[in-house]
Formats: C-alpha cells, structure tokens, sequence
C-alpha cells in the first residue's frame, strides 16, 4: 500500500473517529431540547422554537456521525452468505459494493450543494461555481460583496422561521465526510484483497 493512501486512511479514520466521538453527545443537546419542549408545554407558554431545533439537533446528529458509524461497521448487514465468506470473500464484495455507495453519496452530496446554494438564494443549476464566485468574493472584496453574490436566505415557514443555510452546511459536510471514509473503506478492502494488514 503506498505512503500516500496509509496517510489518508488514518487522517480520514483519526477525524471521522474523532467528530464521531464528540458528535455522541449530541444526544443530550437533543433531549434536552425535547425535556425542555414538555416542560413549556406542561407549565408555561409552548415554545415554537423546540420542534424545528429538535429535528436540526437529530439531522447534525445523524449526519456527522453517520461516518464513524460506518467506519466502526455499525451499519445493517444481510449476512445470510456473507458470514461464512473468507477475509478475502469479503474484501471482493465489500470493495465491489462501496461504489455504489460512492456513487449514492456523490448524489446525495451534490444535491446537498445545490439545497446549500439555493438556501443562500442561488436559484441558478451550477451550485458550485455559485459557491465559487461567493468565495472570491469574500477573498477580494470583503462582506459587502459577498452580500451582492447572496440573495434571499431561505428560512423555515413555521412561526419560528429559522434560517435553513446552517443545517444544510451540516448536510454538505457530513456527506463530504462520508465520502471521504467510503473511500477509505474501499482503500482497506483493497489491502485485504493484496493480503496486507492495515
């Protein structure tokens, strides 16, 4: 395996662990939103702000931790075949099987951008070179450009009505992240396939 992989496979492996690990206490953000949300229910006023924070809290959540998960195997497996397959059985099936993965993440990744840029108010079909220009603009004429780039920013129809460009950032990175550890996933198999240890 050369150099270059092994660096990028314990980076990806080390940051995804490490964002795993501390994106776990997200759950007692989320239940905290949701202890207080029945408590303003049952003694006070209802807050109109626990729902739509609760399901922010429960996306970030899922979303920034679904790498470790997979780096960890915490995925559902249908093992009827797969249990009794070799290490190397394994290896075949699983590196030919995470392209599709890879395929379904660069989707879901670059439909995540264009959501992102339309939050931002770009209503155009090239999210990318919008975010392009954006950081040129921020990068050459400061935050007065960049607020010419940006249009209307999008926020939620409730009575809350939150801005939607933050949890949609979130989406961006934990695909991107997610991404990045199929690729190192694949990257393991591929030493398995050779017979070398990782």
């Amino acid at each position: 395996m050369p150099k270059a992989a092994l660096a990028y496979i314990r980076w990806v492996d080390g940051f995804n662990q490490g964002l795993g690990k501390l994106v776990m206490y997200g759950l007692f953000i989320l239940m905290a939103i949701l202890l207080w949300s029945s408590i303003s229910k049952t003694f006070f006023q209802p807050s109109l702000w626990t729902l739509e924070a609760a399901q922010f809290a429960m996306v970030a959540y899922y979303i920034l931790g679904g790498p470790y998960a997979m780096q960890a195997g915490g995925s559902v497996r249908m093992d009827l075949f797969y249990a009794e397959w070799s290490l190397k059985k394994k290896a075949w099936f699983d590196a030919f099987t995470v392209f599709l993965l890879i395929f379904y993440l660069g989707v879901l990744l670059y439909g995540a951008v264009g959501s992102a840029a339309y939050s931002l108010g770009y209503f155009g079909d090239q999210p990318f070179h919008f975010f392009g220009e954006l950081i040129q603009a921020y990068v050459t004429g400061g935050s007065e450009a960049a607020g010419e780039v940006m249009g209307y920013l999008e926020r939620s129809r409730t009575a809350w009505r939150p801005y939607l460009w933050p949890i949609k950032f979130v989406m961006c990175l934990g695909f991107l992240l997610m991404l990045m550890q199929a690729f190192s996933e694949f990257l393991k198999d591929v030493a398995r396939i050779r017979g070398e240890e990782i």
